[in-house]
């Protein structure tokens, strides 16, 4: 019986450093020589610029009738907490109460089958406003993020924490959500929005 030759892991090929005496001079690494900055040069800082809607941190784009973006979890426990979703935004919010739903989420609804076909139902009911989408592929939640971050009029309705934590960092955008057994609404105005427990 041979020898069984075995591969050799973890070995490394062998490279010609870049101060090699083999190389050319035109090829050879030369050490950046540094330079100390200016301490009295101009230094230069990128800003983000905020909407004029915003006015000490409050939304002058939101009242009522309020446009609310619906995700698709957010009508899924809506069911699970028989809650009707209407009745319940009202009742957060005290003012009339438009739901809004892209064609994203609708997608997204159709595509998840027989399980969601309650949640796609109530989708499909007249009272919900359907906002098209001109976006290519179909995933509701860069959708959301993306429509919220052009047009400050609108709080987003979700219970997936992902999504809650993208918005958070866009200034002004509302979120509502599930506790309790009933909606509740965060980064909103004390003079709206149902009182919290």
């Amino acid at each position: 019986m041979g020898k069984h030759k075995s591969k050799k892991y973890a070995a490394m090929k062998r490279m010609i450093g870049p101060k090699d005496q083999r190389l050319k001079e035109k090829d050879r690494a030369k050490g950046e020589e540094k330079t100390k900055a200016d301490p009295s040069a101009l230094k230069e800082k990128e800003v983000a610029k905020y909407p004029s809607c915003l006015f000490f941190q409050y939304n002058t784009q939101l009242g009522p009738p309020y446009n609310i973006l619906v995700d698709t979890n957010f009508i899924n426990f809506s069911i699970k907490a028989k809650l009707d979703v209407v009745q319940s935004m009202m009742d957060c919010l005290y003012a009339k109460c438009i739901p809004c739903i892209t064609d994203c989420v609708m997608a997204e609804l159709e595509k998840l089958g027989l399980k969601y076909r309650v949640a796609l139902r109530i989708a499909k009911d007249p009272r919900f406003e359907r906002l098209p989408c001109t976006h290519k592929g179909t995933y509701a939640d860069d959708c959301l993020v993306q429509r919220v971050t052009q047009h400050k009029c609108y709080i987003v309705a979700t219970v997936d924490r992902d999504l809650k934590r993208r918005i958070r960092k866009i200034p002004g955008v509302p979120i509502m959500y599930i506790s309790n057994h009933r909606y509740n609404i965060e980064r909103m105005p004390d003079d709206y929005g149902a009182p919290r427990f």
